[in-house]
């Protein structure tokens, strides 16, 4: 009789197992097709952003059409319309009405910017308005001189930085710039493009900072379509992975490789250096003052020789500007009083108005940024020097007493710290 039961038993195992086999397989096929379907929709959402994002076919057919009817013109526009011996290569653009290629123009490298909507006028939390592609290139008009259209940009100068006393010979720089094909006169075309590129704060800033290291050059432009000099390294950081791997890294990972991929502590020092330098030129530079708006690792680049050259300088905007934009904005607390990411003034709660003055300066946000990224591998010799300096420079403030004072002080301590220490090096 056991020995029955135990033969039954025996005989009912097999079926227990199959059983649980099969349902091993179901739910193994479940999760996988679960895994299948989230990742395809995960691959169509960014796909989806990707195609939204890159619009450089819709953007180049847009200034080639304005070119061939003659309402625009410009040293690049027969390259990118005609012959097309410019062309955009991979896609960089992180905002659709921004779009930014990696590009070769004549067997050159370069960096192509164009705007699909109208440029954005330091608004504050509205949404951008489509590009009205009737009134983009609608000045100047038919039959304005050369006089009117330079009294034009005056105007716009003025407004944009103040009222410098030589504001006469940044119009006449313009005018050159403007003249594309180097005839010693600005025709209509060109004079349209001119004045939608002057629209842009990184266009007026290239051409103010054309002679200084950091900043990249100009090389041509088509409409408000311009080319710049080609970065090798296109952010701070040495290491870009494609989008679909960004997507499943965490981000405290990500910074841990940030850290892992940046090039040598002496070279991380010269492009920190070449950052303390930018923030140099554009404060107090000869044309007023530029405030950095958006200061993180993707807006700066390095060279092959590990010179700094910023990427991308969009939200670098002249102070008399953004003062006058946000000084009587209606808030509620300090966070509506911002601009980019750094730009920050305060709410004055008795009135509910933004004030004008930004509270920190360019050299404390450039700091905040070199902090990790200079002490991450800091020679011990120098690495408790460096960590105060920084963090005294990061406690600056515009309302400081002496601010400029203190402001030249520390930005010259940090670059002598840190010359000092690759001076005598291959690296440097």
């Amino acid at each position: 009789m056991a020995r029955s039961v135990c033969a039954g038993a025996w005989l009912r195992k097999p079926h227990y197992l199959q059983a649980r086999l099969s349902y091993m397989r179901v739910k193994y096929l479940f999760f996988s097709w679960l895994v299948v379907f989230v990742g395809s929709w995960i691959l169509y959402v960014q796909y989806s952003t990707y195609t939204e994002l890159c619009r450089g076919k819709d953007c180049k057919k847009i200034i080639c059409d304005k070119y061939k009817t003659g309402v625009i013109d410009g040293p690049a526009c027969n390259s990118l319309c005609v012959t097309e011996t410019l062309y955009f290569g991979k896609c960089l653009s992180t905002k659709p009405n921004n779009q930014m290629y990696l590009g070769v123009w004549d067997n050159l490298p370069g960096v192509v910017k164009c705007q699909m909507e109208q440029a954005p006028h330091l608004d504050f939390g509205t949404d951008l308005e489509p590009r009205k592609e009737i009134v983009l290139f609608d000045k100047p008009t038919r039959g304005t001189t050369v006089q009117k259209f330079k009294e034009m940009v005056y105007s716009l100068f003025k407004a944009k930085l103040g009222d410098q006393g030589n504001l006469s010979e940044l119009v006449n720089l313009i005018l050159t710039v403007a003249d594309g094909d180097r005839d010693g006169q600005v025709s209509l075309g060109e004079a349209k493009s001119a004045w939608a590129l002057l629209q842009l704060n990184e266009f007026l800033l290239m051409v103010i900072l054309q002679d200084k290291e950091h900043t990249p050059k100009l090389m041509g432009f088509c409409g408000d379509l311009y080319v710049m000099e080609s970065v090798e390294y296109t952010s701070l950081y040495g290491i870009s992975l494609p989008w679909v791997m960004e997507l499943f890294i965490p981000s405290g990972f990500r910074r841990s490789m940030d850290q892992l991929f940046t090039p040598s502590w002496p070279r991380k020092a010269k492009i920190a250096i070449g950052l303390l330098e930018f923030v140099e030129d554009v404060f107090h530079g000869p044309y007023g003052n530029f405030l950095m708006c958006d200061t993180s690792a993707k807006n700066l680049g390095y060279n092959e020789k590990y010179d700094l050259k910023m990427v991308d300088m969009r939200k670098i905007v002249p102070e008399t500007n953004l003062k006058e934009l946000i000084k009587d904005r209606h808030c509620e607390s300090d966070l509506d009083c911002v601009y980019g990411t750094d730009c920050r003034t305060s709410c004055d709660l008795s009135t509910m108005k933004c004030t004008s003055e930004v509270i920190q300066p360019n050299l404390a946000k450039a700091c905040q940024l070199l902090k990790d990224y200079l002490l991450h591998g800091a020679p011990g010799e120098i690495r408790e020097e460096l960590e105060k300096q920084l963090y005294s420079c990061i406690a600056l403030k515009i309302t400081a007493n002496q601010m400029e004072m203190e402001h030249s002080l520390i930005l010259n301590n940090l670059k002598t710290l840190l010359w000092k220490k690759i001076s005598y090096t291959n690296d440097s």
